[in-house]
């Protein structure tokens, strides 16, 4: 099934040890210079996830950023803004990648005095794109705040951190300034690369291997939230390229897996019911019934003759 792309698993890809203050109440941050750590970032392809944590990477090399609907092509320097509210991939062009990211979770920032609530911010927005194209004279300055952050971690000054904080704030206020790209379509088609998006969102949830870990994503719009698109959108989108709505395409391969778990498990109706995501049998029960007009039941009873 799926599941978050936590700062632990993050470390774990880098092959580092986990820092103590991952999980405490002072929130987590730590900055990285890309070219030192590229190779360990399998070439700093990011998977279509959702983060636990944010991010801010300054660019400079050839990428690709894979959203839902859009793609956007980074041919030189850049800034990015990530969210866990945004999944997206990530894929360098080329092996010449250089610049930094911080990674840092949002109860490290709230920690700051100013305000400042991530997610109010339009850079991280649902439905955004948060990739700015910068100039040399602007990604040197940025590069000066990365530098800073990164001398400040390994100092014994006793309030680095709160200056870290300040110099991602700066960063933010940066961003915030400078003009978005502009987003152009793939030369794939958008309604598939949406399509494409859904299915394996969908199919990260089988086969249901449990009955104590029931479906996270059961409706359009759950689905809709974790692609960071309209339902409605979702929906019209679907409905183009498989000529089927996003909850008739849901339940169908809902009742497939049903149909799977009678035949081949010995769970009891109501575990299946539980793993599929219905809090009541009665409803699982209805729900299989308009696929095959046979009860859960019946139709295992029917199988095993």
């Amino acid at each position: 099934m799926e599941a978050t792309f936590t700062l632990r698993d993050f470390y774990g890809k880098l092959g580092l040890p986990i820092p103590e203050n991952i999980g405490k109440d002072i929130g987590h941050f730590n900055v990285f210079n890309i070219a030192e750590y590229r190779t360990r970032l399998s070439k700093g392809e990011m998977r279509y996830d959702r983060r636990a944590y944010f991010k801010i990477s300054l660019i400079n090399g050839k990428n690709r950023a894979e959203y839902a609907d859009k793609v956007i092509d980074i041919d030189n320097k850049a800034l990015l803004f990530a969210s866990p509210r945004i999944p997206y991939n990530y894929v360098p062009q080329n092996d010449e990648q250089s610049g930094y990211f911080c990674v840092f979770t949002d109860n490290f920032l709230s920690k700051d005095k100013s305000g400042v609530i991530l997610e109010t911010l339009p850079i991280f927005h649902p439905g955004g794109y948060p990739i700015l194209n910068i100039s040399d004279e602007d990604y040197i300055a940025l590069e000066q705040v990365f530098q800073k952050m990164d001398k400040e971690l390994s100092s014994d000054y006793p309030f680095k951190f709160d200056l870290i904080r300040a110099y991602v704030i700066e960063l933010l206020h940066m961003g915030q300034k400078l003009h978005p790209v502009k987003a152009q379509e793939n030369t794939r088609n958008a309604a598939i690369r949406i399509t494409d998006m859904f299915v394996e969102l969908l199919e990260r949830q089988f086969p249901v291997n449990t009955p104590a870990r029931p479906l996270m994503l059961k409706t359009a719009n759950d689905f809709a939230e974790r692609l960071a698109i309209h339902p409605n959108h979702l929906n019209k989108v679907l409905k183009e390229t498989t000529g089927s709505t996003t909850t008739e395409v849901i339940h169908a391969r809902i009742f497939e897996e049903a149909k799977i778990l009678l035949n081949s498990t010995d769970w009891n109706i109501s575990e299946i019911a539980y793993s599929l995501g219905f809090e009541e049998v009665a409803h699982f029960s209805n729900f299989f019934k308009k696929h095959v007009q046979l009860s859960p039941l019946k139709f295992r009873s029917a199988v095993k003759i």
